[in-house]
């Protein structure tokens, strides 16, 4: 990462930071940048997160291992990251229409794990997200061995969890993403 784009990554992360204090309320941004500085890897990830459109902000730290989370916080799933199905089994298995990827191999990628369900409905608690869209959760694996996957979204102020085919992908589902740094 070149240093005007690392420069800018870290000038938005502080205002958004800033702007949402209700998220981190006994988080200093000083510590967070030090913990973000001398980790490349977690940089290069959050700006992945960031020019996908999810809007990454810390939403937790962990006071045994150190670590600060950072999760996608864009009101709706990351427009970056929408029209894929489940993940690459899901992907082989589709004969026409294949969608561009899939949600846990980009998020691979990425460098940033999926939420569970019970993240997704944690993230609630700092906000109110995806009210039109909706995002894949990692799927239990009997679940995902008879073919389906799940999803979430939140609606009428409560959080709700769905199946569809692993295979399937929509214009308005995506993932959110998960980091620890």
């Amino acid at each position: 990462m070149d240093k005007k784009h690392h420069a800018e990554l870290l000038e938005t992360l502080e205002d958004r930071f800033a702007k949402n204090m209700v998220r981190h309320p006994q988080i200093n941004w000083s510590t967070v940048l030090k913990k973000v500085e001398v980790s490349p890897e977690k940089l290069r990830a959050l700006s992945e997160m960031e020019q996908s459109g999810g809007e990454p902000d810390v939403i937790a730290y962990d006071e045994e291992s150190g670590e600060f989370t950072f999760c996608d916080c864009s009101p709706e799933s990351p427009l970056g990251r929408r029209s894929l199905c489940y993940d690459r089994q899901a992907l082989d298995s589709r004969k026409k229409h294949k969608p561009i990827g899939s949600a846990i191999e980009m998020a691979t990628s990425m460098g940033v794990e999926i939420l569970t369900e019970e993240q997704f409905r944690e993230l609630q608690a700092v906000g109110e997200f995806d009210r039109k869209t909706s995002s894949w959760v990692k799927t239990p694996s009997e679940i995902r061995a008879l073919g389906g996957a799940l999803f979430c979204d939140r609606r009428y102020d409560q959080v709700f969890v769905y199946h569809n085919g692993a295979e399937s992908y929509y214009a308005a589902r995506g993932f959110r993403g998960l980091l620890k740094v």
